[in-house]
């Protein structure tokens, strides 16, 4: 039999696992699920403490009591990839299941960490489809729902651009907006669609934070409550910005009322 893995290596692994889903988009809950599991499948008790931007992690030893270490990590703002969340969640399963030894974890989670992201063209045309789609399905035709197409596009690239220049993400999601209302605006000046106001309304709903809304109204319903109001609190400010983006757009292009034919 192998040896049971010592209180700091199992810390410093499940702190990695707790940090990896925070990042990724996992709720609080999840987050202290997935941990749990494997500290109990170790022979460990775990107790955890979660920000919006940092995790702690306090790990005791059920074989000897007095054996107790304590990890902290700073997490960046959250993004989303559920790629690696559900990845994760397998995981954890799978030392339940197989009983995986601390050197397998390590090693898979070695391997979760390196999961790419999708291509950025891809996340670019799907983002533009998914905003033209629903601009026709409000009522748009089909001019509308093209310049929101190229509204989305153009206003995704330029956000991404500002985030890779380490920017304030706020910052990123002002420019994006404002980018975006000013494509999808030159429809409500030139009268090219039949119903501008569908591309103005459509075209910013790539920018909201729907990750962190759900995901704060799910940590307050299972209690998670400073976590769950500094997301709500994060996405209330990326709300802010896009109205703000938009606000500077519609003032730069003069835009006052709407004409559909």
């Amino acid at each position: 039999n192998e040896e049971p893995a010592s209180a700091c290596r199992v810390a410093d692994l499940l702190l990695d696992i707790g940090a990896m889903l925070l990042v990724s988009g996992a709720h609080c809950g999840r987050v202290n699920r997935n941990i749990e599991r494997v500290a109990k499948q170790w022979g460990y008790d775990v107790e955890l403490f979660m920000t919006f931007t940092g995790l702690s992690v306090n790990v005791r030893s059920r074989e000897h009591p007095g054996q107790r270490i304590e990890r902290f990590r700073r997490c960046p703002l959250p993004g989303v990839h559920f790629g690696i969340v559900t990845e994760i969640s397998l995981l954890t399963w799978r030392v339940l299941e197989k009983n995986l030894t601390i050197d397998d974890v390590e090693r898979r989670m070695e391997e979760i960490k390196a999961l790419p992201h999708h291509p950025r063209l891809l996340v670019l045309l799907g983002a533009g489809a998914a905003c033209a789609s629903l601009c026709v399905l409000a009522g748009g035709d089909w001019v509308d729902g093209g310049i929101t197409f190229l509204a989305v596009i153009s206003g995704l690239f330029v956000r991404q651009e500002v985030v890779k220049m380490r920017f304030n993400p706020l910052i990123a999601f002002i420019l994006a907006s404002l980018t975006t209302t000013l494509i999808a605006g030159c429809d409500a000046i030139y009268h090219l669609g039949h119903s501008p106001e569908k591309a103005l309304a459509t075209a910013v709903l790539y920018l909201v934070p729907g990750v962190p809304l759900i995901n704060c109204v799910i940590d307050l319903i299972e209690g998670y409550i400073p976590t769950a109001v500094a997301r709500g609190v994060f996405g209330g400010l990326i709300l802010l910005c896009i109205a703000v983006g938009m606000s500077l757009a519609i003032m730069f292009l003069g835009i006052h009322h709407f004409h559909s034919s």
